[in-house]
């Protein structure tokens, strides 16, 4: 399996703009700008879409792994902070509130463990990668 998306900039740095096109075409030409990734800016950046990717990456690994054990999630809701620094992206940060019926706290953060290793997104990311969680009754 393949996926792309293009990025198209025009301009310099600080004052150009560009657009993002996935091939799904969820993104079709949105905006991105240096005040959208480094101020408060209209439109997305590249972070930003690194920690959807990697928190919905890793709810759907972390949905798998508790399958495999025998158990059906009723709910997992991730929230991944990506963390930019002059040395590029340091870390992702997945804070994670889930409703696994029947699942011991034990076991869950066994599956947890296994999701944040082996979620493709976690593979990609040379960044250190840390999961706060919750199992909710």
């Amino acid at each position: 399996m393949k996926r792309h998306a293009t990025a198209v900039w025009n301009g310099s740095g600080k004052e150009g703009k560009g657009t993002l096109t996935t091939q799904s075409t969820t993104l079709n030409s949105t905006q991105y700008s240096f005040n959208s990734r480094f101020a408060e800016g209209v439109g997305t950046n590249p972070e930003e879409l690194v920690a959807a990717a990697h928190a919905g990456c890793f709810n759907m690994k972390l949905s798998f792994v508790l399958g495999g054990a025998g158990f059906t999630p009723e709910s997992l809701e991730t929230t991944a902070t990506i963390e930019l620094t002059d040395a590029g992206i340091t870390s992702s940060a997945l804070v994670l509130k889930a409703k696994v019926p029947g699942i011991s706290k034990e076991k869950f953060d066994e599956c947890v463990k296994d999701a944040e290793t082996n979620c493709p997104i976690s593979k990609v990311l040379n960044a250190k990668i840390t999961v706060e969680s919750t199992l909710e009754a």
